[in-house]
C-alpha cells in the first residue's frame, strides 16, 4: 500500500468516526445509577423535593456558622480562610439560591450569593484592578451564572459559558456537601470559580473530560492578554472517584512573561459499606495532592540555584477520613494537610489595615497599609489538623461542630493584636507605631448549621 492510499485510509477512518460522533444519539445519562452521596465534594442528597419541576430545578443553600479563636483578636477577623469571616460571632456565611434551567437542549444555571463569602471570596482576585468597571462588585452576589446548550452524543457532551465552580482541590465551593468545614491549605489556596467557556463531555457513563478556556486563575478579568486553559477528567464508579485537573494561563498582573502552571489530582475511595448495620455504616477517605509553579518575569520554578530568579511553586497534600454510623446519621471525620508556597504566589493574603487601593506601582500586591509579603522567594510553609463531629437528622440539613489548629512557618494568623487598629475598630487613627499582629498558629472550634433543598 502506497503512502497515498494510507494517507487516505485514515482521513477515511477519521472521517467515518466523526460522522458516527455527529449522527450518533445519546446512550444514557452521565454516571448514571452510580452513588455520589458519600464523595468529599458531592451531594449528600438521594432525591430532590423539585424534581418533578419540567424546566427549572431550584436549589437552595443556608450557611451560618460561629468560630471561637484562641488567639482571641481584639477585631474579630478571621485570617487565612476563604469560609469563615468574623471571630466570636454568629455569621451568615453563605446564601445561595438559584438552579438549573432546561429548555430543549438550551440549558443553564445560576446561584446567587450572599452573606460573608460575598465580600471574602472576591478579595482573593485582584484582576479587577485593571481596568475600569469595578468587576468584584459585579459579580460579587453571584458564585455561578453560566449559559449552554446540551448535545445528544455519547453519554452528554455541554458547552456552556459563563462564571462555573472551578472544583480544583477537591471541596466544593457549597459548604453543605464537604466533609469538613474549615478547609486545608491545599483547597483554601487553590480557586473557586473560573469565567470563561468550558466543554464536559462524557464519552462513557463512568469518565467526564472537561476543557476550559477561561480569564485565568480565580479571575473575573484578565491579568494580561493570554488566557488561561486547562482541563479536567473524572472517572467514578461506586466505591471509586479520581480526579485530575491541571491548568496554564499567567497570573500575574503586568508580568505577561511569568507562566503558571498547576496539577490537582484527587482519589477518593469508600472502603466499607454496611447499609443495614446498626453501627458503622460506610467509611471513607480521600486524598489529594497538587504540583505547580511559575516560571519567568524574575522567578524559576522549582529550580532554586540562580538567585536573581529564585523558586516559585507550589507543593501541597491533604488526607481526610470520614466514618457514618447510626444509619448515616452521625459522622465523624480527622484530616489535615501541608503545603509550602514560595514566593506565596497563592496564600491567602492576610488583611492588613484598610485601604482603598493596594500598591499602585505593584498590580500584584494585596490591600491594606501593611500589606504581607509576597516577594519572589519569600517562604511559606503551612500545615493543619481538624476533626469533627456531624448529626444529620434528615439529608437537607448537617449541624457540625469542628475543631482546627493550623499552623505556618511564618507570622500570619491575627493574634490578640488583630489586623485592624489598635483597638480593632477602622475608625480608630492609627498610632504610628502600631502594627497588624501575625502569628505562627491558631487554635479554633467552629459551630456551623448547613441546610440544602
Amino acid at each position: 500500500m502506497t503512502k497515498k492510499n494510507v494517507f487516505f485510509l485514515i482521513l477515511s477512518v477519521i472521517y467515518l468516526q466523526t460522522m458516527q460522533i455527529i449522527f450518533a444519539q445519546q446512550k444514557g445519562e452521565p454516571f448514571e445509577g452510580i452513588d455520589v452521596s458519600w464523595q468529599n465534594g458531592a451531594d449528600r442528597r438521594d432525591s430532590s423535593v423539585f424534581k418533578n419541576m419540567k424546566y427549572f430545578s431550584p436549589s437552595i443553600f443556608l450557611d451560618v456558622n460561629y468560630t471561637r479563636s484562641f488567639n482571641n483578636p481584639n477585631d474579630n477577623t478571621v485570617v487565612g480562610s476563604t469560609a469563615l469571616a468574623r471571630n466570636n460571632e454568629v455569621q451568615l456565611s453563605a446564601l445561595h439560591f438559584g438552579g438549573d434551567l432546561n429548555y430543549g437542549n438550551a440549558r443553564a444555571r445560576f446561584m446567587t450569593q450572599f452573606g460573608t463569602r460575598s465580600l471574602v471570596i472576591p478579595r482573593n482576585d485582584l484582576s479587577p484592578y485593571r481596568g475600569q468597571y469595578k468587576l468584584a462588585d459585579v459579580y460579587r452576589y453571584l458564585s455561578e451564572a453560566y449559559v449552554g446548550y446540551h448535545f445528544n452524543k455519547w453519554y452528554g457532551i455541554n458547552i456552556d459559558a459563563g462564571m462555573f465552580m472551578s472544583y480544583i482541590g477537591l471541596n466544593s465551593y457549597y459548604q453543605a456537601e464537604n466533609w469538613e468545614y474549615q478547609a486545608s491549605y491545599t483547597s483554601d489556596n487553590t480557586p473557586w470559580f473560573f469565567n470563561g467557556v468550558r466543554a464536559q463531555i462524557h464519552p462513557s457513563k463512568r469518565l467526564k473530560i472537561e476543557l476550559w478556556f477561561i480569564n485565568g486563575w480565580q479571575s473575573y478579568g484578565k491579568f494580561n492578554a493570554q488566557p488561561g486553559v486547562g482541563g479536567s477528567v473524572t472517572y467514578m464508579k461506586n466505591n471509586l472517584k479520581l480526579i485530575s485537573n491541571n491548568y496554564y494561563g499567567t497570573d500575574a498582573g503586568g508580568l505577561p512573561a511569568r507562566k503558571r502552571f498547576h496539577s490537582d489530582n484527587s482519589m477518593l475511595v469508600k472502603y466499607y459499606d454496611n447499609p443495614t448495620s446498626n453501627g458503622i455504616t460506610k467509611m471513607a477517605f480521600s486524598l489529594t495532592g497538587d504540583i505547580g509553579f511559575e516560571q519567568g518575569g524574575g522567578v524559576n520554578g522549582f529550580n532554586n540555584s540562580d538567585t536573581l530568579n529564585p523558586a516559585q511553586y507550589f507543593a501541597s497534600a491533604m488526607i481526610y477520613n470520614r466514618i457514618w454510623f447510626a444509619k448515616n446519621k452521625m459522622a465523624w471525620t480527622l484530616g489535615g494537610g501541608i503545603m509550602t508556597n514560595p514566593g506565596r504566589y497563592l496564600v491567602l493574603y492576610p488583611t492588613g489595615q484598610a485601604s482603598p487601593l493596594p500598591n499602585p506601582s505593584d498590580p500584584t500586591t494585596t490591600e491594606g497599609k501593611f500589606p504581607f509579603s509576597a516577594n519572589p522567594g519569600d517562604k511559606f510553609v503551612g500545615w493543619d489538623i481538624s476533626t469533627n463531629f456531624d448529626y444529620m437528622p434528615n439529608q437537607s440539613i448537617t449541624f457540625r461542630v469542628e475543631g482546627v489548629y493550623r499552623n505556618s512557618s511564618v507570622p500570619y494568623f491575627a493574634g490578640a493584636g488583630g489586623v485592624t487598629s489598635q483597638t480593632g475598630y477602622t475608625t480608630t487613627p492609627l498610632d504610628p507605631a502600631w502594627r497588624p499582629d501575625l502569628v505562627k498558629s491558631e487554635a479554633r472550634i467552629i459551630f456551623a448549621t448547613l441546610f440544602r433543598l
